[in-house]
């Protein structure tokens, strides 16, 4: 299980989990879900970060869990109702997460406009990689994130065909909340989703391992 620090940022504890649904157009289509017309936010509880390493725990309740890869953002400081321009200097740093989720407990969800916080929320359900500061990034929407299960290939894409990108999310979301020191944004997921199995070895990376992580599932 988690410690509070970020790795890769060790000045920073890890805060809240802010997550964004729906934000690749091909990921909204493969799901048949409609459009957002603004940025659809749920949360992560703590327990469900884990680390390079670690291992992922598929939950009994479930029986179709699947990955999503995804860059996450770490904010470095405190703002609300930041602008767009003013976004992106409350980054801290930018990594590559995966946003667990039991799919047929979300399906359930939706069909009774229920919330996803179960389907979302298992211990284990968001490992992130350690993260790289702001300054290595040269532009947060032109970010190749990949994931491979047990070395095959499932998700492969940029991060410029976001619908809200980087700076539009954190204008939104300082908007609602008081974003803090050690917040996390997982962006979104592209196209490729696909369940896990026990035993399957996966692996998360951003522009050709600038960051990864590697999680077992049991």
């Amino acid at each position: 299980m988690s410690t509070q620090n970020l790795p890769g940022l060790p000045e920073l504890s890890i805060g809240n989990i802010y997550c964004i649904g729906r934000n690749y157009v091909d990921h909204v289509h493969e799901l048949r879900s409609d459009l957002p017309e603004k940025p659809l936010v749920f949360l992560k509880p703590l327990g469900t970060i884990i680390f390079d390493g670690d291992t992922v725990r598929l939950p009994k309740q479930s029986t179709n869990v699947h990955h999503e890869v995804e860059f996450v953002v770490a904010i470095g400081k405190t703002g609300k109702n930041i602008s767009k321009t003013q976004a992106l200097d409350h980054v801290a740093g930018y990594g590559v997460g995966i946003d667990i989720t039991a799919r047929d407990i979300q399906a359930k969800a939706k069909e009774k406009s229920h919330p996803w916080t179960v389907a979302k929320g298992f211990d284990t359900f968001a490992p992130i990689s350690s993260f790289v500061r702001w300054d290595k990034i040269n532009d947060p929407q032109e970010v190749d994130l990949e994931i491979k299960v047990n070395g095959i290939t499932r998700q492969s894409e940029s991060t410029r065909l976001m619908i809200f990108p980087v700076a539009e999310l954190i204008h939104y979301l300082s908007t609602i909340f008081t974003l803090q020191p050690g917040d996390l944004i997982f962006t979104g997921t592209p196209q490729g989703v696909s369940p896990l199995k026990s035993g399957d070895e996966i692996k998360a990376s951003m522009n050709n391992d600038q960051a990864s992580l590697s999680v077992t599932v049991k």
